[in-house]
C-alpha cells in the first residue's frame, strides 16, 4: 500500500512541478491525474496494489469535503454577497456536465451496438 500511495502522490508531484515551469492556469493534480491515466494506458492494466489504495481513498473521499465546507463558513459574508454568479456558475457547469454526459452516453451506446453483450 505504501508504494502504490507513493505512486500517487510523485504523479501529483509531477503534475504540480510541470504547471509550475509553464504557468498553466490548471491545478497540479489534474495534470497529475492524466499522467497517471496516460501511464496506466500505456501499460495496459492496473495494479492490484494501486486499485486497493486508490479504492481506500475513494471510501473516505467525503472526508476531503470537509475544509471545503469551513472554507466557505468561514468566508460566508463573501458568498453571500456573490450568491448570484456563484447560482449561476453552478446551474450553467451542471447543465453543460449533464449535456457533456448525455453525448458520451449516446456516441457509446452506439458503439456498443454491433457488439454482443
Amino acid at each position: 500500500m505504501l508504494g502504490a500511495l507513493t505512486v500517487l502522490l510523485v504523479f501529483q508531484l509531477a503534475g504540480e512541478v510541470i504547471v509550475q515551469f509553464a504557468g498553466w492556469p490548471i491545478p497540479g493534480p489534474v495534470i497529475g491525474l492524466l499522467l497517471l491515466f496516460l501511464g496506466l494506458c500505456l501499460r495496459g492494466s492496473l495494479a492490484e496494489p494501486l486499485r486497493d489504495t486508490a479504492n481506500g481513498i475513494l471510501q473516505h473521499l467525503s472526508l476531503l469535503f470537509v475544509p471545503a465546507g469551513v472554507g466557505v463558513m468561514v468566508h460566508f459574508s463573501r458568498v453571500a454577497g456573490e450568491w448570484l454568479p456563484i447560482l449561476a456558475a453552478v446551474v450553467v457547469s451542471t447543465a453543460l456536465a449533464i449535456a457533456v454526459s448525455a453525448l458520451v452516453m449516446q456516441v457509446m451506446v452506439r458503439r456498443g451496438d454491433g457488439e454482443d453483450a
